[in-house]
């Protein structure tokens, strides 16, 4: 009886620590792989020879694909697309309208390792963003968003936890 005591007491006063830590959920490598693979397969499909990139919810680089004739500078951009979107927690292209100059946003396009030009989308799963995808090479913005969104619905499927 005095054990259960004891035991009841300590379960009262030590508090819960719970609340110490997040809990998230990140893309495993495979479906990165996936996705980036059907980001690159949709901008083929339209004749363009980009760079994909698939980031981890903190802007890390998973997945960095490049087609052959696709631009020197296209991986390190593709990236940082996918980068600025997680962070932002929104489009690049709409961070690029919102960043233009004279906007109250466009210091924002001075930071290093972002590109906010049309291309990187943030990948979410049950209200959650797991990550991002950047593309790079199309003849514009709207074309490498297009591409991204291309990837993402085509592992929709898997993103619906």
């Amino acid at each position: 009886m005095l054990a259960a005591a004891v035991l009841a007491a300590t379960a009262v006063a030590v508090p819960s620590r719970a609340q110490d830590f997040t809990t998230f959920r990140v893309m495993a490598p495979s479906l990165a792989l996936d996705l980036a693979r059907a980001a690159l397969k949709a901008c083929q499909d339209r004749g363009f020879q980009v760079a994909v990139a698939v980031v981890d919810r903190f802007g890390v680089t998973q997945v960095l694909l490049r087609d052959a004739l696709a631009g020197a500078h296209t991986p390190d951009t593709a990236a940082a697309k996918a980068r600025a979107a997680v962070s932002f927690r929104t489009s690049t292209e709409q961070l690029n309208a919102l960043t233009q100059a004279g906007q109250i946003n466009s210091a924002i396009r001075h930071l290093p390792g972002y590109v906010f030009l049309g291309g990187g989308v943030p990948v979410e799963a049950a209200g959650s963003i797991v990550g991002g995808v950047g593309i790079s090479g199309a003849p514009g913005g709207p074309e490498d968003d297009a591409c991204a969104r291309a990837g993402i619905a085509e592992v929709e499927d898997r993103l619906l936890m």
